[in-house]
């Protein structure tokens, strides 16, 4: 039996014939029940399973990041969910059963600071270090100078993630992130964002490109 706390206009908890209601965040809704499903397995929805183990594959790893990175898009939904979300729609490339990622359309972060600009990162196999550059351009927008940097390089071959919520800072113009000696030979795709120093903005990631970590 359902329960209504705040009167008729009000939302509700429990069953209600064949409505369901609950409350998330705040937020007050209702589902229908479940109903059984002739093909668990039709090709929309196989297709659809495919396509979001693929992104949660990717997002799995790096919650940390992603709570930062999509702090902005959070509204009645969580981070993780909008990042969800929005590689679903955007990032996917390909043919059932053949999808894939297009990390040049993957975003790590997205928020209304102002990017970074003249992003590159180069690697040294020497040292084993990734190093990024960019340009300092504080009092564009919203760009301060106290900004911080928000370096994040998947291996791709390994399922791995290199990351940082609060790199070096906008004026710096440089950072060196180092790469453990076992990822030699692999490819990484390579990204850059950028956070507020007090946490409340972010920036759009700009993709920086492939890079294969070939030995010295």
């Amino acid at each position: 039996m359902g329960t209504i706390k705040q009167g008729i206009l009000g939302g509700f908890s429990g069953k209600v014939g064949t409505v369901i209601g609950s409350s998330w965040k705040g937020i007050s809704y209702m589902r229908g029940q479940a109903q059984h499903v002739k093909n668990p397995r039709s090709s929309g929805q196989v297709n659809q399973r495919s396509k979001f183990n693929l992104v949660l594959n990717f997002l799995q790893p790096n919650v940390p990041y992603i709570r930062i990175g999509y702090k902005s898009l959070a509204a009645k939904q969580t981070e993780f969910n909008a990042a969800m979300s929005y590689l679903l729609k955007n990032a996917i490339t390909g043919n059932s059963p053949d999808y894939a990622l297009d990390y040049t359309k993957v975003m790590v972060s997205q928020g209304g600071l102002t990017q970074v600009t003249d992003g590159a990162v180069n690697w040294t196999a020497a040292q084993s270090k990734l190093t990024f550059t960019w340009t300092d351009n504080s009092g564009v927008g919203n760009a301060l100078a106290t900004d911080k940097t928000m370096p994040f390089i998947y291996n791709k071959t390994k399922n791995e993630t290199i990351y940082n919520t609060a790199g070096a800072t906008r004026t710096t113009h440089t950072m060196d992130v180092t790469v453990p000696n076992n990822w030699e030979g692999d490819k990484v795709e390579v990204y850059l964002g950028m956070v507020s120093e007090d946490g409340a903005l972010v920036a759009d990631s700009i993709y920086l490109g492939e890079k294969t970590l070939s030995a010295a």
